[in-house]
């Protein structure tokens, strides 16, 4: 199975936007050296514990310290785009680092009612997205009503994120999907996927493929590693709690704070979720999900205050799947 990493820039109290976007480009050329097979960003627009707003400036920069890692976004919000846009950043992009690039696509507006109206989109049609999609590659592969430049020399592949819905559009369109959320391993996700690859609809010889995409922290023991998950399970309690989704924190400083009852049920409601242990419960967790999945590729999108920490996860999730 494929192993690639999703990182989204995660701000850090106490520290710069700029210091998440550096952690970043760190993290990749780790990556790189570690044998990972993509690496991907992500776009969040105007979230105080997300740095990265912008998939292809930070791409550029990644192809630039990087020689043979595959890169991607996980993903471009398409609906806050225009496709031709999209289609002469991603093929700058491959142009620069040919054979490295990938475009993957969501259909998200925006994380609050102002951040929608800042972006001048507040509603989406799910047949608007299809269309764009098909635009979109028409632009890519040079077969569109006009020709974006540079013109393809090669192919980026298209990629669709689903949460919840999405995978019948991949399924039509005859592209790879990228699967997550709370309903990974869901029986409802079970038979998404299975409807996915038996309606699937090639387009030029391609065939079904899965990722999914979830947190893994691995850590020596399960105890540690359950701790370099709190603190992103507590920023996703707190953004229910008031609406704000906050930089990550020390788990100390966590450990200290009161927890209101509300917010204890689901910080170790999240946990329990999480693939988060040593290398046999992590390994144990993840053949389960690949065999209800059928999955061809892993991407993790663990993140945890402590960036040391978090190399060693991605070193042992590594050595895990090699």
């Amino acid at each position: 199975m494929r192993l690639s990493l999703l990182d989204r820039s995660r701000t850090r109290a106490g520290t710069s936007d700029a210091a998440a976007v550096t952690a970043t480009v760190a993290r990749a050329v780790d990556a790189e050296a570690q044998g990972y097979h993509r690496f991907w960003v992500a776009e969040h627009h105007a979230v105080p514990g997300i740095a990265s707003g912008a998939p292809p400036v930070l791409l550029a920069a990644l192809g630039a310290r990087t020689t043979r890692l595959r890169l991607g976004s996980g993903g471009v919000m398409l609906p806050l785009h225009q496709p031709l846009v999209v289609a002469e950043q991603f093929l700058l992009l491959e142009a620069l680092h040919p054979g490295r690039i990938d475009l993957g696509l969501g259909r998200s507006l925006g994380f609050t009612p102002p951040v929608r109206r800042a972006l001048r989109r507040e509603d989406q049609d799910a047949a608007d997205f299809e269309a764009d999609l098909e635009e979109l590659r028409g632009l890519l592969t040079g077969t569109g009503e006009v020709t974006a430049r540079p013109a393809a020399g090669g192919t980026v592949p298209m990629h669709v994120l689903a949460v919840r819905h999405g995978v019948d559009v991949a399924g039509r369109l005859g592209l790879p999907v990228v699967v997550g959320g709370p309903d990974l391993g869901s029986d409802e996700m079970v038979r998404s996927l299975a409807d996915y690859r038996r309606t699937f609809r090639p387009w030029r010889g391609s065939k079904p493929s899965v990722t999914i995409s979830l947190d893994v922290t691995v850590a020596d023991d399960d105890a540690t590693a359950r701790d370099l998950a709190l603190p992103e399970a507590w920023a996703m309690a707190q953004a229910r709690r008031t609406g704000e989704f906050p930089p990550l924190r020390p788990v100390g400083a966590i450990l200290d704070e009161p927890w209101p009852d509300q917010v204890r049920t689901r910080v170790e409601a999240s946990l329990d979720r999480a693939v988060a242990g040593g290398p046999a419960s992590v390994r144990r967790r993840l053949e389960q999900l690949v065999e209800r999945t059928g999955a061809d590729e892993l991407m993790a999108s663990t993140s945890t205050y402590d960036t040391d920490a978090l190399r060693e996860s991605d070193r042992l999730l590594r050595d895990l799947v090699a």
